[in-house]
């Protein structure tokens, strides 16, 4: 028998075993089907527990986690955006209070303008915050599962470094959706004749695509990623190292993710403010007619501000900042936490 027909033969062989496996799980698709319908809840504990969707779980519960926060906390956000964009390279002058602003934008318009930029926060999350909670969720399964097996716990030195990597890592994937954010919520800041007036999310990116070209949706890059590591840094380090600390005492499970997704706000506001400044002057920039940018990039925007503005500029609206960071990071966490126990 030649080489050739014992592998005619061989991949008739194959093809006869994935046949009949096919023919036996057509015959088994009823079965399953008409357990499912009997036993819903088992059925879908079933798939929770498949392979696939252990990977996916941590990235689609902080997906949903940031899109809900977000949701709520979109009108504290666009006021903190306006407070950082106003009196751009004057040092002295008035000085807004979130009031004031909050009274701007509601007597230019109607009050759903403080939801401008929604649809650009929501991609945001749904790739940014599902990016970032993923991979360090991962990430701390994969340091767990290694201290395990070394017979140590998990540090803080950990936590902080798969929250630094994860910050990072998300930060460059979301970074489009960012800067869309950023130029929908300063857009009404310019005179009524240079606005660009963008009608979603996805008009936003295509006209910024169409006409900076496709690496401006990258502006800011660098600070982002910084700003995301900082805020990770504050958020997911100091949130798992709460609850861990919290852990032997006589708080309820509930008052304990509470507790730790505050002191986690604190410290991801303070770690990421002047990141979060520079990062929203650099993405909401635009070329002058000469084809030049008031900042060159991250550290040029610290030494301008700086100089022109003062040191204290960075944590402006730091209060504001914080209504908005520490809320989104407990919703976020407390919803993650949650939506983990329900697909545990």
């Amino acid at each position: 028998m030649s080489a050739g027909s014992s592998a005619v033969e061989a991949m008739a062989r194959k093809s006869e075993g994935a046949l009949s496996a096919a023919k036996d799980t057509l015959a088994d698709a009823p079965a399953v089907m008409k357990s499912a319908a009997e036993n819903p809840k088992q059925a879908t504990n079933d798939f929770l527990h498949t392979p696939f969707m252990r990977g996916a779980l941590p990235f689609i519960n902080g997906g949903l986690a940031g899109m809900t926060a977000t949701t709520v906390i979109q009108p504290i956000d666009m006021i903190k955006v306006r407070l950082q964009l106003a009196g751009e390279g004057v040092k002295t002058g008035p000085k807004p209070t979130p009031i004031t602003v909050t009274r701007e934008i509601l007597a230019s318009g109607k009050a759903l303008d403080l939801y401008t930029g929604l649809s650009a926060g929501l991609l945001r999350q749904a790739v940014y915050t599902t990016a970032r909670l993923g991979f360090f969720d991962t990430f701390m399964n994969s340091l767990t599962a290694r201290s395990k097996e070394k017979g140590t716990t998990v540090g803080f030195k950990e936590r902080a470094g798969a929250g630094l990597a994860a910050g990072g890592l998300a930060a460059m994937v979301g970074n489009p959706a960012d800067l869309a954010l950023i130029r929908m919520q300063s857009d009404g800041l310019k005179p009524k004749e240079a606005r660009a007036n963008y009608r979603s999310v996805i008009d936003a990116l295509l006209r910024i695509s169409k006409t900076e070209g496709v690496a401006a949706l990258w502006s800011g890059a660098y600070p982002t990623v910084v700003r995301a590591m900082a805020l990770n840094f504050g958020q997911l380090a100091f949130f798992s190292e709460a609850k861990n600390q919290l852990k032997g005492s006589s708080l309820s499970p509930r008052t304990q993710t509470l507790t730790a997704s505050a002191i986690a706000g604190f410290f991801a506001s303070f770690f990421s403010l002047p990141f979060d400044f520079v990062k929203t002057r650099l993405q909401k920039q635009t070329r002058a007619p000469d084809g030049s940018l008031p900042y060159k990039g991250m550290f040029d925007c610290f030494r301008k501000v700086a100089k022109d503005e003062g040191l204290l500029r960075f944590y402006r609206g730091f209060s504001t900042y914080y209504v908005r960071i520490a809320p989104h990071a407990m919703v976020t966490l407390i919803v993650a936490d949650y939506l983990g126990f329900l697909t545990k």
